[in-house]
Parts: C-alpha cells; sequence; structure tokens
C-alpha cells in the first residue's frame, strides 16, 4: 500500500472508516472534528446513491473517417478499410460501484472496492502513418476549396448542424453517464456540460441569422462611392481540432461547430482522457454531414499529431491544452507563418482580496458579511475539483488576515459532500436533490501531480489547513478521490505560487503590499483573468480610498488579463461574451460570435458601377452563386 500524505496517527482506522462510509453508501462529509464522520442527524440528506447509481458503461472502440464509422467488438482489434490493422487500448474509469461492496467488509482493512477503477470502453490507437491516411480523407473533402460541404450554402450548413443537435440529443443519457465514470464529473455538471453544448450551438445559429446585414452576406454594399461591395465569411481550409478532458464536448464543440458553420473540414483529435464521450457522437456526425466532413483520430498525440502538422496540409490549429503541446505543434508545421492558430492553454487565475473586507464597520465590531465571499471562492477553486482553466489557483490575502482567512476557508472546504459522481442525496426539510461537490480525478496521474505540489510546499513551510486534506479515500493503488487541501502559506520559493495545479489545492499567499500583488501579475507567465474581492465603508472618506485603490488595479490589470471579476468567480460565461486571453494563457477568442470569425476568412465579391454591362451580369450569376445566395 503506498504512503498517504498528511494523516495522523490513526490514520488506518481513519481510511477503514472512509471506506466504510463509502461502501455502505452513507454519506461522507468532513466536519471539524477530529476524524471524518456520518451526519446522520434528522435534518441531514437522505442517502438515494443506491436508487441513482447508473450501470457503468462499456463504449465499443469505433472509428469514424470519410464518413463511415466501423465498430467492433472488444476482444479483436479493427482491420480498418484503408487503415489496416488497429490495436485498441482499454479504457478506465476514474471510479466504480462495485456490486459486492458491503458495511460488512468494512471489518478489515483491505483496499476498497468501491473506489477501484474498471474497465468502461475501448479507445482505437492509431499510427502515424494511419493519421496520414485519415488526413487524405479530409484533403478529399475540402478538395482545395471545392469539396461539398465547403461549397454549399451558409442555409444549407446551418440546417445540417440542427440535423447533428437532432440526433446528438438522443444520446444525451450515455454522454453524461460517460461523463460520470471516465472524468469524476457528478452528475449536474455532466448534464449541464451536454445541455450547454446544446444551447451553444444554437446561440451560434441566433448569431448567423440575426447579423446576416454585416457578415454573412445579405446585400451588396453601397457606401463606398460607385464600389459595389458583397462581403461573406467563407472557410480557412482543413481544421486540426484538440479539445481538453476536463470539458470534452463543450470545449471542442466551441470551436468545432463554429468552424463546420464556416464551411472548413475538421480533423478531430480524440483526448486520451474524456475521449468516450466523442465515441458516442459518431452517429450524430454521420447522420448529418457529408462523407470526409470530419473524421476522427485517437491514440497517442505525440504518435499522431506531428505527421499531421509536418504535411503542410493543416490549414489551422484549434487547440484547447498546455502551451507546450501547442508549441509543438505548431513547430512542427512548415509553413507556421501561414497556419491560423487559436489557442485556449494554462491559467493561473489569482484571487486578490483586499483588506477591507475585514474592516470594522464603524467600530461597531460588526465585519462585512463574508458569506457571499467565501461561496464565490469555493465555487472558484473547487467547481469540478478545480479542473478549470478559469479555476481561481492563487489566493492572495493580506498578511495579517490571511491566517483567519485560510482557517474560516477550512471549516467550509471541510464540509463539503466528498462522494462519487452519481450519489444523490436527498434534504428531507426542502426535498432538494445534491450531488458530491468534490469527486475523483480522471486518473492517477492527477493525484501523484497534486500530492507532489502539497509535499513541495509542506516542505517549504506550508502547512495543510484542513482536516484530511490531501488524503486519498479507497483503494490506496487505484482511488483517484481526493480531498482538497488547503495550503498555508504559499510562499514564492513554493511550485504552487506560479505552477497551474488543475485540481482540489487551494494555495493562500499573504502579502504585505499589493504592490506584491502587481508584480505578480505584471511579471507572470499567463494572463486569462483575476477576481478582485472588496467591499464599501461608511466612512466615504476610507470608501473613496478603497475605490481608488481597487480603480488602480483595474488600469493595471486591463494590460495583462482578458478578464477582471469583481466579487465574483473567474470564468467563461456567458458564451456571448468574448473568452480571451494574454501571454501563454490563449491566443484568439472564444464566443458564440468570436468563433465564426476565428474560423472564416472575410471574402468580397465587388464590382463598380459603371455601367449596366456590369450590373446585368451581377444579376445573371447571382441566382446560381452558393456563395453570393443570401441566407
Amino acid at each position: 500500500m503506498k504512503q498517504k500524505l498528511f494523516h495522523s496517527s490513526s490514520s488506518s482506522k481513519l481510511l477503514v472508516t472512509i471506506t466504510c462510509l463509502l461502501s455502505s453508501n452513507s454519506r461522507l462529509l468532513f466536519s471539524s472534528a477530529s476524524d471524518a464522520s456520518v451526519i446522520s442527524s434528522p435534518s441531514s440528506p437522505r442517502d438515494l446513491s443506491t436508487q441513482s447509481s447508473p450501470t457503468p458503461p462499456f463504449i465499443t472502440g469505433r472509428i469514424f473517417t470519410n464518413g463511415i464509422i466501423q465498430e467492433v467488438p472488444h476482444d479483436k482489434m479493427i482491420l480498418a478499410a484503408g487503415l489496416g490493422e488497429m490495436a485498441l487500448a482499454d479504457v478506465f474509469g476514474c471510479c466504480s460501484k462495485s456490486s459486492s461492496s458491503s458495511p460488512d467488509a468494512c471489518s478489515s482493512s483491505d483496499d476498497a472496492e468501491n473506489t477501484k477503477r474498471i474497465i468502461i470502453g475501448q479507445m482505437p490507437q492509431f499510427t502515424s502513418q494511419q493519421s496520414l491516411v485519415t488526413l487524405q480523407s479530409a484533403i478529399a473533402a475540402w478538395d482545395g476549396g471545392s469539396g461539398t460541404w465547403p461549397q454549399m450554402t451558409l442555409h444549407q450548413r446551418i440546417k445540417a448542424v440542427q440535423t447533428f443537435i437532432h440526433h446528438l440529443q438522443s444520446k444525451r443519457t450515455e454522454i453524461v453517464t460517460a461523463l460520470m465514470y471516465e472524468i469524476g464529473k457528478n452528475k449536474v455538471d455532466a448534464e449541464s456540460e451536454f445541455d450547454r453544448t446544446i444551447q451553444f450551438i444554437k446561440q451560434v445559429i441566433e448569431y448567423i441569422h440575426s447579423n446576416t446585414h454585416s457578415e454573412f452576406g445579405s446585400d451588396w454594399d453601397a457606401s463606398n462611392g460607385s464600389t459595389r461591395l458583397f462581403m461573406k465569411r467563407a472557410a480557412i481550409g482543413i481544421i486540426l481540432c484538440l479539445g481538453p478532458y476536463n470539458y470534452p464536448l463543450n470545449e471542442t464543440y466551441a470551436t468545432l461547430i463554429p468552424a463546420l458553420l464556416m464551411g472548413n473540414i475538421i480533423l478531430l483529435k480524440i483526448p486520451t482522457t474524456g475521449g468516450l464521450s466523442h465515441l458516442l457522437t459518431m452517429e450524430a456526425f454521420h447522420k448529418s454531414f457529408p462523407p470526409g466532413t470530419i473524421n476522427f483520430i485517437s491514440g497517442k498525440g505525440r504518435v499522431t499529431m506531428p505527421p499531421l502538422m509536418k504535411s503542410g496540409r493543416v490549414d489551422a490549429l484549434a487547440f484547447i491544452g498546455a502551451s507546450s503541446a501547442a508549441d509543438r505543434l505548431i513547430k512542427d508545421h512548415p509553413e507556421p507563418h501561414r497556419l491560423k492558430v487559436f489557442l485556449q492553454l494554462e491559467a493561473k487565475n489569482m484571487g486578490v482580496y483586499m483588506s477591507n473586507l475585514f474592516d470594522d464597520n464603524e467600530g461597531t465590531g460588526e465585519r462585512v458579511d463574508l458569506d457571499s465571499i467565501m461561496k464565490e471562492t469555493i465555487a472558484g477553486t473547487l467547481s469540478y475539483n478545480g479542473q478549470r482553466c478559469t479555476a481561481l489557483k492563487l489566493l492572495f490575502v493580506p498578511k495579517d488576515k490571511s491566517q483567519g482567512f485560510a482557517s474560516m476557508l477550512a471549516e467550509r472546504v471541510e464540509n463539503l459532500h466528498v462522494g462519487l459522481p452519481w450519489e444523490k442525496k436527498e434534504n428531507p426539510k426542502d426535498g432538494t436533490i445534491t450531488y458530491p461537490q468534490i469527486t475523483p480525478l480522471p486518473n492517477r496521474d492527477r493525484v501523484d501531480y497534486m500530492q507532489a505540489l502539497i509535499q513541495d510546499a509542506v516542505s517549504k513551510g506550508a502547512r495543510v489547513m484542513n482536516k484530511n486534506g490531501g488524503m486519498i479515500i479507497g483503494n490506496q493503488d487505484e482511488s483517484t478521490l481526493m480531498v482538497p487541501a488547503i495550503l498555508y502559506p504559499v510562499t514564492p520559493n513554493c511550485r504552487l505560487y506560479t505552477e497551474e495545479q488543475f485540481g482540489p489545492i487551494i494555495p493562500i499567499a499573504p502579502y504585505d503590499s499589493l504592490a506584491e500583488v502587481i508584480t505578480y501579475a505584471k511579471d507572470g507567465k499567463y494572463g486569462q483573468q483575476v477576481s478582485i474581492f472588496t467591499s464599501t465603508s461608511n466612512h466615504s472618506h476610507h470608501s473613496e480610498e478603497s475605490d481608488k485603490i481597487v480603480a488602480d488595479l483595474i488600469d493595471r490589470f486591463s494590460t495583462v488579463f482578458g478578464k477582471i471579476n469583481i466579487n465574483s468567480q473567474c470564468g467563461r460565461s456567458p458564451d456571448t461574451a468574448p473568452f480571451s486571453g494574454r501571454r501563454s494563457s490563449a491566443m484568439g477568442v472564444m464566443s458564440v460570435s468570436h468563433a465564426l470569425s476565428e474560423f472564416s476568412i472575410p471574402t468580397l465579391v465587388s464590382y463598380k458601377d459603371a455601367g449596366m454591362m456590369t450590373r446585368n451580369v451581377i444579376e445573371g450569376v447571382e441566382g446560381h452563386s452558393n456563395f453570393l445566395t443570401k441566407l
């Protein structure tokens, strides 16, 4: 059994207690007591997990290229048409619901079955040569811009995407279950990801319909003297699209769907983790688009992606992930100057807490209500276990208030519901249903990285402020269910001060002066978002001074970050707003409207209104041209 970090001398007993809680489907909470405990008072939520546990999926390995889906049983190798023999790799779920688990099993100290990983599907493993064969399908579909899809009218492409929405919605339950089992997303969050994706697609289409006068070709522009202009956005070419594991559907489609609507051809690289949900979308794509419009590639990115880029046939890169991987891909292209690049990368978003949050109100001893600030902090740091690029990843707190702040935060974190993604709880008072706020990480690599960061911070003077912080619940060789850890004080020599943890760790950095915070922002590697938490004073003088300080921060941060949040967590929403960043956090802007611009070129047809002959020519061709067709 692997050594466990930060346990008390009774850690073995505590582990067995937690294992029993999970195996007997009891509500697992960490209270302010010294041990984990089951809250069993009459007002506690009623456990419904036994009724709500879904059957673990098994998603058969399949490929989709040139409009053909090929599926094989899990005990065979794919012999794909035109691709040759292809291996299948087992895909393990982040967690399982063991049918053999029982309270009696907790009488021993054996590893918990409940958090053992099980095989939930298989993923085809493309070779370098097979990825190049798939590229040929995309090249044929693009046909130098003369392929079926890029030559369709915008209206026809919109209809195809609407057909895709219809077929995709029939897969909602299967996709939600896959997201729960493979990447540990709780049921509500998994459903929200699917539903938000559908809503995003619909909003993109609505935007196109509402902006035909300017970008999508409604009529000839006669505002330029004798020159008449018809402008419409047109495709770039072949787009290599790589999405992340944390939002495999939503963030991938935020680039893929706008690119398709503009007439591009897609090569979709399925993420190594979180990829099973994409296999479930193949049928919807098959029923909605011409052959070759979108082609899937799976397997190891370092094997499959370099050949595609080195071919020089990829016209644009839509990449959401690590900057180091993006740099390697861009360098592989033989003509990087003509490669259109869209990147959403790492971030080390700060939460900056102003000293006025902790001031007494007019000497009455009543402090500012910190409850809403703490709720935003918990959501900002730990929503989906902190596995969001927009998560708050470093909290700057005034030094003389920082330890008290860390203790307040620890108390709230200790009362978060930790459990498996589908565990449903009902509150008998009002009947509300909740799901765990902290769920398993997608794989052991993420757990190992979290614990390495914790160990580094502790070795340099930080303390784990919350009970059981950093502890692994369940099977110690396989479990990925980790209790969040609040680290304080985190100093510049800690890895957590600059590295993006992308997980359930909350580092708190005390500051003496806001100059330290400003320097961190100015000199940092990343520039996505920042959250400023502040208050006002009933003393007009103090209030004016506070306002000036916050105003100065906003002015300075406006050239560092893409979004400045006041008294709220960082986030991408609403999707109609631009989602941007600077430095190593982003290149390009994501939103309902901006993504259409990122994956298209404004293309003009013009003539000089100098006589009837040219006007007659224009009138004649308009009835036959797909490009000149008005939406």
